[in-house]
């Protein structure tokens, strides 16, 4: 449910070639929920003529898919509503700009389009791509671009003045739907009639509008700490939320993208939630690299921590919706704790058990 307006405008989402798979994680954000666009259409070839909620869910949004990005700019037109942003909802491994997409970023800048991207590879670097940009008038945003250190901050003890319920989102692999699953959380808070925050820590959290967020990956590491305690606090004395949603990257043991250590050590969670595949054998792009079991997983951020875990959420890809519950039961019967696949059952149970939480530091 959408809380607040749209901050910028309307949006196409570029995924070409990815869409409906882990590298397109960032278009399927947009897809799902939004604050900061209203996003118009996704490009994926492969799914062209297709509506993109059905694609990912099962449940239709008006957002239809097109082959090219001059189809998805000519539609808009037609239906007086033309599009403002190009988005890019790639998420590949390395976060670098494949190459054929600069030739559908072009097309899009010379239509008019400002562009945003979550990519290392910043295109208002790019001579080519700055040089066009400036020429039509339109604006690029680098959302990964690391802020200069000067407005930077190092850890200082506030988080310890935040009295909002903290409840880190972390999970067991990367590309797991850690985002998704928050934000399903905050949502969830504000139905109930609480007041809710969400801090992101991605690019994607920030192209969907959240008030609080930093870009993890991209920051000095000396400083990451600091900024995600500087969030965490400002969300609480800006708002006075009751709850604060913080989250995840990676995993604690993902080779490749390590995670959820530092927003254990400088946020403070009062609670976790890890979010979890069953049918994941190994860590997401990374063959030879078995995933830690669950059990495992979880002993490792209590033990980091000093904080329970109080659900598992599930991830159920490679899954048919009907086994999802299933897949839930066998988690807590060999673990103990309550486990929910909040896209197919909804978000009642999950806000139950962290209700509890909520009450107890009242």
């Amino acid at each position: 449910m959408n809380t607040q307006p749209v901050l910028d405008g309307n949006a196409i989402v570029y995924c070409e070639g990815a869409f409906n798979t882990p590298n397109g994680k960032t278009a399927h954000g947009l897809v799902r929920h939004t604050r900061r666009y209203r996003v118009l259409s996704v490009v994926d070839s492969n799914y062209a003529g297709q509506d993109a909620g059905q694609v990912l869910d099962g449940q239709a949004k008006g957002i239809p898919v097109y082959a090219s990005v001059e189809q998805a700019i000519q539609a808009a037109t037609d239906k007086g509503a033309p599009a403002a942003y190009f988005v890019i909802g790639l998420a590949p491994d390395g976060g670098r700009l494949p190459a054929p997409a600069r030739a559908h970023i072009r097309t899009a800048i010379e239509h008019g389009l400002n562009v945003d991207s979550g990519l290392h590879d910043f295109l208002s670097e790019d001579p080519d791509i700055s040089a066009l940009a400036q020429e039509k008038g339109v604006q690029i945003r680098d959302v990964r671009k690391t802020p200069p250190r000067s407005v930077l901050h190092s850890f200082s003890g506030n988080i310890e003045k935040v009295k909002a319920l903290k409840i880190a989102v972390l999970g067991t692999d990367s590309a797991v739907g850690k985002r998704t699953t928050a934000w399903l959380i905050v949502q969830a808070f504000e139905k109930a009639g609480y007041k809710a925050e969400m801090i992101g820590t991605g690019q994607t959290a920030w192209m969907q509008g959240a008030r609080y967020c930093l870009i993890l990956d991209s920051l000095i590491n000396d400083f990451v700490a600091g900024e995600l305690e500087h969030a965490t606090y400002q969300a609480w004395v800006e708002r006075r939320p009751d709850v604060i949603v913080i989250e995840g990257q990676g995993s604690l043991m993902n080779p490749a993208y390590p995670g959820g250590h530092e927003i254990l050590a400088a946020c403070r969670p009062d609670v976790v939630v890890l979010q979890h595949a069953p049918k994941r054998r190994e860590y997401d792009g990374f063959p030879g690299y078995p995933l830690h079991p669950l059990p495992v997983q979880i002993e490792a951020v209590e033990l980091l921590s000093g904080k329970p875990v109080v659900a598992i959420t599930v991830n159920h890809e490679d899954m048919a919706p009907q086994e999802a519950p299933a897949a839930c039961l066998d988690i807590t019967r060999s673990t103990g704790l309550p486990a929910f696949d909040v896209l197919v059952q909804g978000t009642d149970g999950l806000l139950e058990a962290l209700a509890a939480y909520l009450k107890a530091i009242d």
